[in-house]
């Protein structure tokens, strides 16, 4: 086994510049307080062993009940921290046990930093004894006096913003901790000064990430609540899809396309799939149909894992010239259909605790013209998965949305005619990201599948 890798969560915040009754880190964005958030990046991270959480010891009962009501099954400390961050980062990093780990000392407030941040500091960390990560400046820094005039401007190329996570070898920081420890008037806000301060060793930079942003003030919160809201991520190839084997799957709108492809890939894995379509006489408009097939599965079967829902229709046309039926049909088998299937979903998967996958399109971020209807009802699934999956977390229930790009389905041809094949995603690639997603732990996330991925 090789040497251990700590993420030590800093949480010792009182909000004092965000002006809220409570600390920035627990307020909520997204259904769910911006630690958790944090906490679930670094608790999904495969190379992070362990996570310690040092926060004010005032709050500590607050975090407590966070902690019991989520599964972080890596959480192993909750510490409590000093009177300034360098205190509580020097109580994180002195618990670590040994001396040959990495350690990576991350805001709780910064609850957008990628899988690829993390993984590059820690690859950094075989090569050099720090890491921080930092992003260039894009704005002209200047020094000022106790009178607030300019006292110098310094060239901007040579300037970097800092973010966290900054990473290091547990003995280094270690050592410049106890070595900090003993200058009582020493106040830095940044671990890697101290690494800077005593010359213990090179400290690589790693590239930021604009998104990668400290929720502060007010008005970031209205941003990351933005940023929550079109979070995307990529399907993890890493799943093995032959943990579907003898798992039930239900598919609505299977007959072809992406429901027929991702059924006939379930079978493959040997999965038990049940199918369902308006050809086989169940219309997700119809929300008795729908309950009525999840319960003839149910009777059969015994229990329900993973439900798909694929029915979907695009019409063409500006809004003021298409027919009040036509727009109502839209809706119902884009918007109602959905809502259908996941409220008669529920009870069935709260037994199981399993999945749903429904589909969105690239234009849930912004209506597109002349399909004004089908994107506005796509922006809708995305706010239903987001919703659902906050109401359902606590029965354990994962619901997530895939956006796929271009793809090669009887439905696209009938509305865009011949186009180039290889600028299309073939069916079976969007079933295999669907059935990964079925599988994977996240929930209210919008899944891309992109032809690059294919």
């Amino acid at each position: 086994m090789g040497i251990k890798t700590y993420a030590i969560i800093l949480a010792g915040g009182i909000g004092e510049r965000m002006g809220t009754h409570s600390p920035k880190q627990f307020l909520k964005i997204a259904g769910q307080s911006v630690i958790e958030h944090t906490l679930r990046i670094f608790e999904h991270h495969s190379s992070i062993d362990e996570i310690f959480i040092v926060g004010n010891p005032s709050y500590r009962t607050l975090m407590e009940s966070i902690l019991q009501n989520n599964k972080f099954t890596k959480v192993t400390k909750l510490l409590n921290g000093g009177t300034s961050r360098m205190d509580s980062s020097r109580a994180g990093v002195m618990a670590v046990p040994e001396s040959e780990a990495k350690i990576l000392l991350h805001d709780a407030v910064r609850p957008f930093v990628s899988k690829r941040i993390i993984d590059e500091c820690l690859e950094a960390l075989d090569r050099f004894p720090a890491v921080n990560v930092a992003i260039p400046a894009t704005d002209t820094i200047i020094e000022t006096n106790d009178m607030r005039c300019i006292t110098h401007i310094p060239p901007r190329a040579s300037l970097q913003r800092g973010q966290t996570p900054q990473g290091f070898q547990a003995s280094v920081i270690k050592q410049a901790h106890s070595m900090a420890k003993r200058e009582k008037s020493l106040a830095v806000t940044d671990d890697c000064a101290l690494i800077l301060r005593y010359g213990l060793g090179q400290i690589y930079v790693v590239n930021g990430e604009e998104r990668n942003l400290k929720i502060t003030h007010t008005e970031d919160l209205f941003l990351a609540d933005k940023l929550f809201q079109l979070q995307t991520v990529r399907s993890d190839f890493k799943i093995d899809l032959s943990a579907l084997k003898n798992k039930i799957v239900v598919i609505f709108g299977a007959s072809k396309g992406i429901g027929a492809a991702t059924a006939y890939m379930a079978r493959g894995f040997e999965a038990r799939v049940h199918s369902f379509s308006r050809s086989t006489g169940v219309d997700v408009c119809d929300d008795h149909a729908v309950e009525q097939a999840l319960r003839e599965v149910m009777r059969t079967e015994g229990r329900i894992d993973h439900v798909v829902n694929t029915a979907g229709i695009l019409r063409f046309g500006r809004l003021a010239d298409r027919r009040p039926e036509d727009i109502r049909a839209e809706i119902e088998t884009n918007y109602l259909g959905p809502l259908n299937v996941v409220r008669s979903s529920l009870p069935f998967l709260a037994e199981s605790r399993g999945s749903i996958a429904l589909f969105t399109s690239s234009s849930f971020t912004r209506g597109r013209a002349l399909y004004a209807v089908y994107s506005s009802s796509k922006a809708a699934v995305v706010n239903l998965v987001q919703a659902v999956a906050e109401e359902m977390s606590p029965q354990g229930v994962r619901i997530n949305a895939i956006n796929p790009e271009r793809t090669n389905t009887p439905m696209r041809q009938e509305n865009f005619g011949i186009e180039p094949p290889e600028t299309l995603l073939k069916p079976e690639a969007v079933a295999a990201a669907t059935l990964r997603t079925l599988l994977a732990p996240y929930s209210g996330t919008v899944i891309d599948v992109r032809l690059t991925d294919a």
